[in-house]
């Protein structure tokens, strides 16, 4: 029998639910924390390779073996906390990363750190697809649930803006080990804020689907492994090239297994039809160009117009102060127009941004060449995530929910991972010769094609979410 998802002092005894604006708060957190941990350890990479003695090669294993992992187990994951209960998957994924995070904030040797970055990406594959589902779990369908999404879409853009903040603000004043340390006050809240706000969700019955574990473990690591490997050695390396092979091997092995299993870690359903294939696609597009954006705005600021790590982090707040703005009005525009179109808005924003900020030169600026960019692009994203998500979870059946917050999750570190391969590649070979800002305009505009494919996408396929 299930459970109410929150405690009765958040629901009104009678009339309209009232927001639970106690327990999204503490979801958002947890997406906070998530992200920030992301963009943070960036920053810091050159404070930590000296302080640790990393090899050039070395260093990059740092940011790869957290995404390796996190990306590796993100689909079996969700199946997990619809075992468990999506509540205490949560509460033991976040209580690893906080672990985790100190002992990475402890370690003395490369090992060390590995090791707990490691041990972040099982927390945090633990932990992320349960953020969601509690959240669709806590909220009623239309307004409340748009408004609950726009938040915890503000949190991926506070998180992606306040790391590189923090990354410099902290390494600068406190050292490397409090990119790590910085996760325990802020965990901590998220743990005893969900065990006192929150209550477990409806369980689904069965076991897990080893064969389907086991694969997308496989071909997920491999895919991930084998896209961060290409932006280092390149596409016709044989690590690459037997990445890709293996990441082939396991996903077809998963698509075998999954077809003949009673409760899949990857639904074949969610592929058979484009109105549910169509924006999971679309979500592995939009963080392609997302984070390609991102990337080369650090590099831009700090190689060609010669900003400290702090500066960066604070030329990047535009963007989210353009997401700030449009969650404030996300909710009430997709009641009124639906998911589709307030999405596709998005899309075309984030599509004009990215054209925008490809015409960078050497001579730009930051006010002629990335203050508009950022705004238009952060207004894009407000505009884009939210109603992007609330389709996707909206599509999947209730016992497939917790699926469908893991393939949104696994879609993502996917584009991530496709965005800056493919990107770094284009940036790489174009500023051998023509220099990095030309690099990174020819990066940019080759960016573009990520969300007009995906505005193609969504803008045909997607399905407004009706509130009954």
């Amino acid at each position: 029998m299930s459970t109410p998802a929150v405690r009765e002092v958040d629901r009104p005894r009678a009339g309209r639910p009232r927001f639970p604006y106690a327990p999204v708060i503490v979801l958002t957190l947890m997406q906070v924390t998530l992200v920030i941990d992301n963009s943070v350890v960036n920053v810091a990479l050159p404070e930590i390779q000296n302080a640790l003695g990393f090899s050039a090669a070395g260093l990059s294993w740092v940011v790869t073996s957290y995404a390796l992992v996190f990306g590796g187990l993100v689909l079996v994951s969700g199946r997990v906390g619809s075992i468990i209960g999506p509540r205490r998957a949560l509460l033991i994924g976040i209580a690893i990363f906080v672990v985790a995070s100190t002992l990475g904030g402890l370690a003395v040797t490369p090992e060390m750190l590995i090791a707990a970055r490691v041990l972040q990406g099982v927390g945090a594959a633990l932990a992320a697809p349960s953020t969601l589902v509690l959240l669709m779990a806590i909220t009623e369908p239309g307004v409340q649930r748009a408004r609950a999404m726009s938040l915890f879409v503000l949190s991926i853009g506070l998180g992606a803006g306040l790391g590189l903040f923090l990354g410099g603000a902290l390494t600068s004043a406190l050292g490397w080990e409090w990119v790590m340390f910085v996760n325990v006050p802020i965990g901590a809240t998220v743990f005893f804020g969900v065990r006192a706000l929150i209550t477990e969700t409806q369980r689904h019955s069965g076991r897990l689907d080893l064969g389907g574990a086991a694969a997308s473990t496989i071909g997920m690591s491999a895919l991930v492994y084998g896209l961060t490997a290409a932006a280092e050695q390149g596409w016709g390396s044989a690590t690459v090239i037997g990445s890709f092979v293996l990441a082939a091997v396991g996903l077809v092995a998963l698509v075998l297994t999954e077809r003949r299993h009673s409760a899949p870690v990857v639904p074949p359903a969610f592929f058979t039809r484009m109105s549910s294939a169509a924006p999971l696609l679309a979500m592995m597009l939009i963080p392609a160009g997302q984070f390609g954006f991102l990337y080369f705005a650090a590099l831009y600021t700090q190689d060609v117009l010669g900003f400290s790590p702090l500066q960066t982090g604070l030329s990047v707040l535009p963007f989210t102060a353009g997401m700030l703005t449009t969650n404030f009005t996300v909710s009430r525009l997709v009641t009124r127009y639906g998911e589709r179109a307030v999405g596709s808005v998005g899309m075309v924003g984030l599509l004009i941004g990215l054209v925008w900020m490809s015409r960078l030169t050497p001579d730009s600026g930051y006010l002629s060449g990335l203050l508009g960019p950022f705004l238009l692009l952060g207004l894009g994203a407000g505009l884009t995530v939210a109603p992007l998500t609330a389709v996707i979870m909206h599509n999947a059946p209730r016992e497939h929910v917790g699926a469908a917050s893991s393939l949104n999750q696994a879609m993502q570190q996917l584009g991530g991972a496709v965005g800056l391969a493919v990107l770094s590649t284009v940036f790489a070979n174009t500023a051998a010769t023509a220099g990095a800002a030309t690099g990174i305009s020819t990066a940019l505009t080759v960016a573009t094609i990520f969300p007009l494919a995906g505005l193609l996408l969504f803008a045909v396929w997607a399905r407004r979410v009706i509130a009954p």
